[in-house]
């Protein structure tokens, strides 16, 4: 029987995270439009946290309008909403090169400094398996929406949501406009004209989005890199497969990205990039002379002087690689290649067996033979 998936709703941590410059309402607009003004046809989402990344000065807003003067709480209040995460503590500034909180977002560096934040965030919080996010791309400056929707398509998975909220003419403009209020409540808008909140609308623009997420390397997933970096890599799992082998160097890049490989692996890789080349079938371990072309491999890699192949020689392989050493080596080499770009970018590079049956199966790289070639790497590849 198939699970099936669980909705946003369904996860016990919901978390929305907003963007926002100096309309901080956009959180109650959101948490409005999320947990109350749903259509019926769509489940309520009840954030259990609430993150929200702005500036010093937007900060600032937030902490007056939505704590001091107590929007936030009033919220909650008003509509029965049952108690949330969110405090002074849940509203992170962006901080500059040289480690400054900022007052505003103007330079292309302090873009660089949002996204990389957004990119973190969104990364660690897409990493709970437990966590269903909505990301809210309404606030802030437009390259900070732009961003935050990016690093969800980036790092986004089933359970995750991306949204814009729209406000009804005249509030969108009023400063004093938090959310619809059951009740009347006056306000003055900015050309001093009046208006009632009761009849103000607040609607969620659901944005669908194409999750790239399974394309990443798994050191993205899991580590600290930039949104630079991982749009790079994202990229990178879009183009053709590309090997290069640089047995000087013992690497290979595969993916665009440089992979050291011990000699042994390497050696062993090597055999099977050569065989693709000449267009040679699958092999094993008894394959006629596979013994011998992995020790020329690794006298190229190591000289033919060096104490690792004159052990091979003499010892390791002195009667022929066996089965067992040639799965070893097959497991080895297939796991570094899959630590340094992931399952799904590393698939194509995998050594991998023809589909028959054991004892018979027999193992090759399923690469085009044009995107392959033996060559020196430079310094800085």
């Amino acid at each position: 029987m198939t699970d099936i998936p669980r909705q946003p709703q369904d996860h016990p941590r919901r978390v929305l995270l907003a963007v926002a410059g100096l309309s901080p309402q956009i959180v109650t607009e959101t948490l409005y439009a999320l947990a109350v003004g749903q259509p019926t046809e769509r489940e309520a989402f009840m954030p259990t946290e609430i993150r929200l990344i702005t500036t010093t000065k937007g900060a600032e807003r937030a902490e007056l309008s939505l704590f001091s003067r107590g929007w936030f709480q009033r919220l909650l209040d008003d509509y029965a909403l049952p108690a949330v995460t969110f405090g002074p503590e849940q509203i992170e500034v962006v901080h500059g090169a040289d480690g400054s909180p900022l007052a505003d977002i103007r330079t292309d560096a302090d873009n660089e400094r949002v996204a990389d934040h957004l990119t973190d965030t969104v990364r660690a919080l897409t990493g709970d398996p437990d966590c269903a996010l909505h990301v809210s791309m309404a606030g802030g400056r437009k390259t900070m929406g732009y961003y935050a929707g990016y690093a969800l398509s980036l790092f986004g998975r089933p359970q995750d949501r991306l949204s814009h909220v729209l406000v009804s003419d005249p509030f969108e403009s009023s400063w004093d406009f938090f959310f619809p209020t059951a009740y009347s409540r006056v306000i003055t808008l900015r050309d001093n004209e009046l208006a009632d909140t009761r009849h103000a609308q607040v609607t969620l623009a659901e944005i669908p989005f194409v999750t790239l997420r399974h394309g990443l390397p798994e050191p993205l997933l899991n580590g600290q890199a930039g949104f630079m970096e991982t749009i790079q890599a994202a990229q990178r799992a879009q183009q053709p497969p590309e090997l290069i082998l640089d047995l000087q160097g013992k690497r290979i890049q595969a993916a665009g990205q440089v992979i050291a490989m011990t000699p042994a692996n390497l050696a062993f890789y090597a055999v099977f990039a050569r065989r693709l080349l000449k267009g040679q079938p699958p092999a094993r371990h008894d394959t006629d002379g596979f013994t011998g072309h992995y020790l020329d491999e690794l006298r190229r890699i190591s000289g033919p002087d060096s104490g690792t192949v004159a052990r091979a020689e003499d010892k390791t392989y002195a009667r022929g690689m066996d089965d067992e050493q040639f799965q070893v080596l097959k497991t080895r080499t297939n796991a570094a290649i899959r630590a340094a770009l992931g399952q799904q970018l590393a698939a194509p590079y995998l050594i991998d067996d023809d589909g028959g049956e054991r004892p018979y199966t027999r193992y090759q790289l399923a690469l085009p033979g044009e995107g392959v070639g033996f060559t020196t790497l430079g310094v800085g590849d």
